[in-house]
C-alpha cells in the first residue's frame, strides 16, 4: 500500500521550500534553543548584580557630597557664631566699628573661605573687609569721622591705608537688601546665590542680626564666600567611571558640577547663570530635562528619588537628594551614573558566551549548507540562472559552471554571455534615467524660485507704479502746495516701500542745517516737523548727501556714512537700514528724502532704487512749480514791501501801545481808588462793574506789553543779560509761578531733572517767562486730574540741553503744528472751541528762544497730549553774544 507523504500535515508546512533550506533550518533550530536559553540567563542575572551595585554607589556618593556641602555651609555660621559670642563677652561692641577692623582680618586669615566680612549697625556706622590677596585687604569704612560717606582704602597686614578715589556720598548700608533680610528673618539666614559686577564668579552671603539683651536691633553681621569652591569638592569625588555630580537650585538654575562647566555664562561681559538644561555637558543636560518632565516642578522632590531613564540609547541611574539643615539652602543633589560602568564586565563575560554560541551557530550552519549542496547542487544549477536572469539589480555577476556533458556546458556557456550583456544594458539605462530624474527635479527648483521672484517683483512693481500714478494726478503737487503734497508723498512712499519712516529734509538758505519738512510715521500714522540736522555735528554725513545721489544702507552700524547719526538719532528709534536720495532744483542739492527701516536689516534691489529717484522728482516738481508760481521778480518786490510794511507795522504798535499804556494805567488807578472807597461808598453792583473794568483793563495792558515786548524783539531793541543759571532753580520756579492755575483744576505738577547739571548761560527772566507760558498753555489745555511735567535732558557731547513741557491734555491735530508759532492766531478744535487768550504767547517763546540761539518744536496728538521742546546751547560751542 502506496503513501503519499506530499500530503501529510507535517509536510505540507514546507511545502514549496527548497530542500537545501530544510536541512539547514533543521541544524539551526537546536543550536538556537541553546543559545538563546543561555543568553537570556546570563543578562538576567547580569542586569540585577548592576541594578545593586548601582543603587549603592548613588547613595554613598550621594552621603559624602550631601556630608562636605553642611561643612563648607557651617563655616559662615561658624564665623558669624563665634562674633556674636565675642560681642555676648563685651570684647566687640556694634557701637563702635572701629575696633572691629583687625579682629575681621584675622577672621579672614583663620577661615580661608571666606571672601568679605561685614558690619552694620543702626547708626549708619558700616565696615567691610575684603580679602584682596595673601598680604592685601580692601577696606570699606562709612561713619561719623567720614561724614557718613563711604570711604574705600586698600590695607596690609600692619594696617597701612592707602585710600582709593572711590568715595560714595551719604552711604546707609541699613537700606541694602542683606540687611534687611537679616532683620526680617531675625536669625541666621543665606542669602541667594548672586553673580557679582567685578568677576565672574558666583557667590552667597550669610547673614546674622545682632541684639542687645533687651531685644534691641543693634545691627547685621554677614560673611561673603565663593560658590566656585563646591565645584572643587565635587571634581574631587569620583561617581563610576564616567558618572556625574552636580547641584542645582529648585528653579533649575546650576550651583556646581563634577565636571569642568561653570555654572555660568559672560555675557556683554557680565556673568549669566545657568540653568542645567541648558548646560553645555550633553549628560547633565540630559539629567536635568528628565527630571523636569517626570516631576512637574521641582518643588515636588521632597525626599530621595532613585530613577532610571534612557540617553543616547543607553540606560543612566539618577539620584536625587535635596540638601536639608541651611535655612534658604533649597538645594537638590543629584548623583547621574551610565549604566555602562557596571556593566562593562557582565558584557565581556555575556559576549564571550554568545560568541561561543554564535560560533557553534555558524559551525553548523556551514557543515548544514556544505551537505545541502552536495546533496541539491545538480538540481540548482539552471534555476538559480534562471532567478539571476529576471533579476537585473543584482549587482554581482552571476556564472553557470556545469561539467561532465558538452550540451550543457556549451548551454552554459552561452547563458553567461547573454546575461552579462544584459546586465551591461541595464546598468547603463539606470544610470541614465537617475541622471535625468536629478536634472528635472533641479530644474523644477529653479523654475519655482524664477516664478516667486517674479511675483515678489511683479507686486512690488505694481505698488510702486499705482504709488506714482496716484501722487502724477493728485492736485496739490500740481498746484505746488507744499505742506499738503509733502504728506501725501511722504505716506505714499512709506506705504509702497513698506518702511517705519519717511521725511523730506531740505536745506536752510546758508545750507548749514537741514530741516525736516515733513515726517510720516507710519507705525501711528502721525505726520510732524521741525526737527533738524546741523552741518557742524554731522559733517561725514553731509559730504556724502551732495556728493551722491542716493545713499544705499544696509546696516546702519557699519555703513561709516551715517556712523554721525547713530548715537542721537538712528540707535534710539532702532533704525538698522535707510535709503536716503538726494532732491535736485536748478542743478543743485536743495534737501533729501529719507526713508528709514527698523528692527530687520534690509537689502534695497533695484526697483525701490529707482522708486525713491522717481519721488524725489515729485518733490522737486513740486518745489519747482512752488518757485514758478511765486514769480521770483513780484516775490523781491513783495519782500520789500513786507518788509517795510512791518517796520511799520512795529513803529505804529509801539507807539499806539505806549499811547494806550499811559490812559491805561490812570484807569487801572481810578478803578482800584474806586474800589478802595477813596471817593466815597459804592454799592455792589458798582463794585462788580469796577471788578470788570479792573479786569479788562488788565488783560488789555497785558496785551500791550506783549505786543511791546514782540515789537521790541522784531526791532533788535532787546539785549540779554546773561549769567550762570542753575537748571533746577530754573524749573522750580518756573513751576512755582502756576502752582496757582494747578490748584484750581487738580493738576499734577513736576520735574525730571538729571542731578548735578552745569549751570546753563541764559537771561534767566527771558526764560523763565518762556517757560510760564509753556507751562500756562500747558494747564489751560489740560482737563482735570491731569499732568504736567518738566523734562530736561543733555545730549550726548553736552553742547545743547532740551527742557521739554509735556502734558496729558486734549492735543491737536498735526495739521494745526504749523500755526502755533503765528501772531494773533489760535489753535480751535471741537473740545475747546476758541480759547482766551492773544496768540502771542507762543511768538514770544519762540522769538526769546532763538535770541539765545536755539529752537522750539511741538509735537503733539488729539486726545493724547502735547510737548513742546526748546533746545538751548549748554557749555561747548555756546555762541550769544560771543
Amino acid at each position: 500500500m502506496n503513501k503519499n507523504f506530499g500530503k501529510s500535515s507535517v509536510f505540507s508546512l514546507f511545502k514549496g521550500v527548497p530542500l537545501s533550506r530544510i536541512l539547514v533550518a533543521l541544524f539551526l533550530l537546536q543550536i538556537l534553543l541553546a543559545v538563546g536559553l543561555t543568553a537570556y540567563l546570563s543578562i538576567n542575572n547580569g542586569q540585577k548584580a548592576v541594578n545593586e551595585v548601582a543603587s549603592e554607589l548613588r547613595r554613598q556618593v550621594a552621603n559624602r557630597v550631601e556630608q562636605n556641602l553642611q561643612t563648607y555651609l557651617s563655616t559662615p555660621r561658624q564665623i558669624l557664631s563665634s562674633n556674636q559670642n565675642v560681642i555676648d563677652i563685651g570684647l566687640l561692641k556694634m557701637e563702635n566699628l572701629a575696633t572691629w577692623e583687625s579682629y575681621l582680618i584675622k577672621q579672614l586669615e583663620i577661615f580661608p573661605d571666606a571672601i568679605a566680612l561685614t558690619a552694620s549697625n543702626e547708626q549708619q556706622e558700616h565696615l567691610a573687609i575684603q580679602k584682596l590677596n595673601d598680604r592685601q585687604f580692601l577696606l570699606r569704612l562709612a561713619d561719623k569721622s567720614t561724614g557718613y560717606d563711604l570711604y574705600t582704602y586698600i590695607i596690609d597686614r600692619q594696617g597701612q591705608r592707602t585710600q582709593l578715589p572711590e568715595v560714595i556720598k551719604n552711604y546707609d548700608a541699613r537700606s541694602h537688601l542683606d540687611y534687611q533680610v537679616a532683620v526680617t528673618a531675625k536669625k541666621f539666614s543665606f542669602s541667594r546665590i548672586f553673580t557679582p559686577l567685578t568677576e565672574p564668579t558666583l557667590l552667597i552671603s550669610a547673614s546674622q542680626p545682632i541684639y542687645n539683651s533687651q531685644g534691641q536691633l543693634l545691627g547685621v553681621n554677614s560673611t561673603l564666600t565663593h560658590i566656585s569652591q563646591i565645584g572643587d569638592l565635587l571634581q574631587n569625588i569620583k561617581v563610576g567611571k564616567s558618572g556625574q555630580v552636580f547641584i542645582i537650585e529648585r528653579s533649575g538654575l546650576l550651583v556646581a558640577s563634577s565636571t569642568t562647566e561653570e555654572p555660568f555664562r559672560v555675557q556683554n561681559g557680565k556673568p549669566i547663570r545657568l540653568a542645567a538644561s541648558q548646560s553645555g555637558n550633553s549628560f547633565t543636560q540630559a539629567s536635568t530635562k528628565y527630571l523636569a518632565t517626570k516631576f512637574s516642578n521641582f518643588d515636588q522632590i521632597q525626599s530621595l528619588q532613585q530613577l532610571d531613564f534612557f540617553f543616547d540609547g543607553k540606560r543612566q541611574f539618577l539620584e536625587v537628594r535635596p540638601l536639608q539643615g541651611e535655612p534658604n539652602v533649597n538645594w537638590l543633589i543629584i548623583v547621574a551614573v551610565p549604566e555602562a560602568d557596571f556593566i562593562e564586565q557582565i558584557d565581556r563575560n555575556t559576549q564571550t558566551t554568545i560568541f561561543l554560541c554564535l560560533g557553534g551557530l555558524g559551525l553548523a550552519t556551514l557543515l548544514g549548507i556544505v551537505t545541502a549542496r552536495w546533496i541539491t547542487q545538480p538540481i540548482l544549477y539552471f534555476s538559480t540562472a534562471t532567478k539571476d536572469l529576471a533579476d537585473f539589480t543584482n549587482s554581482e555577476d552571476s556564472v553557470v559552471i556545469v561539467q561532465g556533458i558538452k550540451e550543457l556546458e556549451m548551454l552554459g556557456e552561452s547563458f553567461n554571455e547573454m546575461m552579462q550583456q544584459l546586465r551591461k544594458t541595464f546598468s547603463v539605462l539606470s544610470t541614465k534615467n537617475e541622471e535625468l530624474e536629478l536634472q528635472v527635479k533641479q530644474r523644477t527648483q529653479d523654475l519655482k524660485q524664477e516664478i516667486q521672484e517674479g511675483i515678489n517683483s511683479e507686486r512690488r512693481l505694481g505698488q510702486h507704479n499705482q504709488a506714482l500714478a496716484e501722487l502724477a494726478n493728485h492736485r496739490a503737487i500740481s498746484e505746488g502746495n507744499l505742506e499738503t503734497a509733502f504728506k501725501i508723498i511722504t505716506q505714499k512712499a512709506a506705504n509702497a516701500l513698506e518702511v517705519e519712516r519717511v521725511g523730506v529734509w531740505l536745506f536752510n538758505g546758508d545750507r548749514t542745517k537741514l530741516q525736516c519738512i515733513s515726517l510720516y510715521e507710519r507705525g501711528n500714522q502721525r505726520h510732524s516737523a521741525g526737527l533738524e540736522r546741523n552741518l557742524a555735528d554731522y559733517p561725514i554725513y553731509f559730504k556724502a548727501l551732495v556728493s551722491a545721489r542716493t545713499i544705499v544702507v544696509t546696516d546702519t552700524r557699519t555703513d561709516l556714512r551715517v556712523q554721525e547719526l547713530s548715537d542721537e538719532l538712528l540707535e534710539p528709534k532702532n533704525i538698522i537700514s535707510l535709503i536716503d536720495t538726494s532732491i535736485w532744483v536748478g542743478g543743485e542739492v536743495v534737501g533729501t528724502v529719507l526713508y528709514e527701516q527698523i528692527d530687520i536689516p534690509r537689502t534695497w534691489d533695484l526697483s525701490e532704487q529707482n522708486f525713491v529717484s522717481s519721488i524725489a522728482q515729485f518733490i522737486a516738481l513740486t518745489l519747482e512749480v512752488c518757485d514758478r508760481k511765486r514769480a521770483e521778480s513780484a516775490l523781491h518786490e513783495a519782500k520789500e514791501a513786507a518788509e517795510v510794511a512791518n517796520r511799520a507795522k512795529s513803529t505804529f504798535l509801539g507807539n499806539i501801545s505806549h499811547q494806550l499804556r499811559t490812559p491805561l494805567s490812570s484807569i487801572l488807578g481810578i478803578t482800584e481808588a474806586l474800589q478802595d472807597q477813596v471817593y466815597g461808598l459804592v454799592s455792589q453792583e458798582q463794585r462788580q462793574y469796577l471788578n470788570m473794568l479792573e479786569s479788562s483793563g488788565k488783560n488789555l495792558l497785558e496785551l500791550i506789553n506783549q505786543i511791546l515786548d514782540l515789537t521790541d524783539i522784531e526791532s533788535s531793541k532787546i539785549e540779554l543779560q546773561l549769567a550762570a543759571t542753575s537748571i533746577q532753580g530754573l524749573c522750580d520756579s518756573s513751576l512755582s509761578f502756576v502752582k496757582h492755575l494747578a490748584f484750581q483744576k487738580n493738576i499734577q505738577l513736576s520735574v525730571q531733572v538729571p542731578e548735578e547739571l552745569e549751570p546753563i548761560q541764559v537771561d534767566e527772566r527771558r526764560i523763565r517767562q518762556v517757560f510760564i507760558n509753556l507751562l500756562t498753555n500747558a494747564i489751560k489745555f489740560t482737563k482735570e486730574g491731569g499732568k504736567v511735567w518738566i523734562e530736561v535732558q543733555p545730549n550726548s557731547t553736552n553742547e545743547y540741553i532740551f527742557f521739554s513741557v509735556v502734558d496729558t491734555g486734549i492735543g491737536m491735530l498735526s495739521d494745526d503744528l504749523f500755526k502755533l508759532f503765528k501772531p494773533f492766531v489760535q489753535v480751535e478744535n471741537s473740545s475747546t472751541g476758541r480759547a482766551a487768550g492773544t496768540g502771542l504767547g507762543l511768538v514770544m517763546v519762540q522769538k526769546i528762544v532763538e535770541l539765545h540761539g536755539g529752537t522750539v518744536h511741538a509735537e503733539s496728538q488729539l486726545g493724547k497730549g502735547s510737548r513742546f521742546t526748546v533746545k538751548l546751547p549748554w557749555i561747548k560751542g555756546w555762541g550769544v553774544g560771543s
